[in-house]
């Protein structure tokens, strides 16, 4: 919700319901998503199964584009080639976790937390604040 503000956008809520562990028996979408670009956002993505049913869901739903921002990417598994035969447009990630290079990324987009790291590990080591990094 807070993205959703920051960017002056609706919000639309993908519900999930798992048949077991590590598989989801169905999903849907709460809100508009018919001619939208949507931004998929999570803290990790792991086998991608979800995201990418997901994004392939959005789009059948008549999304313009679906593109997903996620801070860890673990991307174990299946991970890359679900990823690259989905309809996800583009997939952004953080450099907390190193993309595999014998994969194709071509859907990928890496930002750099280092400064971020380096700002926050220099505060603390002189004894400042932090909170102002994380709230502007």
């Amino acid at each position: 919700n807070t993205y959703a503000k920051h960017l002056g956008t609706p919000i639309i809520i993908s519900h999930k319901e798992r048949a077991k562990a590590n598989v989801v028996g169905k999903m849907t979408a709460i809100g508009e998503v018919e001619g939208r670009n949507i931004l998929i956002v999570d803290d990790m993505i792991d086998t991608a199964g979800t995201i990418c049913m997901a994004a392939d869901m959005l789009m059948a739903r008549g999304a313009k584009s679906v593109r997903a921002a996620i801070t860890h990417p673990v991307l174990s598994g299946p991970a890359y080639d679900r990823i690259n035969a989905s309809a996800l447009q583009e997939v952004i990630v953080t450099d907390t976790i190193p993309l595999r290079e014998d994969q194709n990324l071509s859907k990928f987009t890496v930002l750099s937390v280092a400064d971020i790291f380096a700002d926050v590990i220099e505060r603390v080591h002189n004894y400042k604040e932090i909170s102002s990094i994380f709230f502007k």
